[in-house]
């Protein structure tokens, strides 16, 4: 397994670690959301999220995010799209707007660690703060749907405590599995 490089969210971080953001080749693609502390995926399962690169517009690389996920009992896939312009200033950061009646809602969220297992599998910690409609979170994607070893989902959630930071603990405390089949 990689290094698990978590560094506190810029959002929280006066000063101390940080994460190194990403490239944006090894975000985009689909992630599985294998486990998170959002109340928003409790009863749902199958949740991913697939980001797309935009064009550059003035010099600005913003992502296509489309959410596509099913509620526990459903066969009915819905879908949340938005795109992700990075925050100034923040590497690693970004600005979620949505798309279409979405359009009104607006998130920010970050990246706080990511690396890749040793059979290759790649994961990131994302931490997404709050809203108007939702609580501040933290979400752990896989590339993989069957998502990562025990052991790596508790060492990330170990490591997230150990910032030092209460809220990210709390978040991390909070965490729990989302269904992929």
């Amino acid at each position: 397994m990689t290094a698990l490089t978590i560094g506190l969210p810029k959002i929280y971080a006066a000063e101390g670690a940080k994460c190194v953001p990403p490239t944006n080749d090894f975000i985009i693609g689909t992630w599985h959301v294998t486990h998170s502390s959002l109340p928003l995926w409790k009863g749902k399962r199958n949740v991913n999220i697939t980001y797309k690169l935009l064009p550059e517009d003035s010099g600005v690389q913003k992502i296509d995010d489309l959410v596509q996920y099913q509620a526990v009992n459903s066969d009915k896939v819905k879908s949340v799209h938005g795109v992700d312009t990075p925050t100034p200033g923040n590497p690693g950061a970004w600005d979620w707007r949505g798309k279409g009646w979405l359009m009104i809602a607006s998130s920010h969220w970050e990246c706080l660690g990511f690396g890749h297992t040793d059979d290759g599998n790649c994961w990131i910690v994302t931490y997404f703060a709050k809203t108007l409609f939702t609580p501040a979170g933290i979400d752990i994607y896989s590339r993989n749907k069957e998502g990562l070893p025990k052991e790596i989902v508790d060492k990330i959630l170990e490591t997230l405590k150990g910032l030092g930071v209460g809220d990210i603990t709390e978040l991390a405390n909070g965490a729990f599995q989302i269904p992929q089949n």
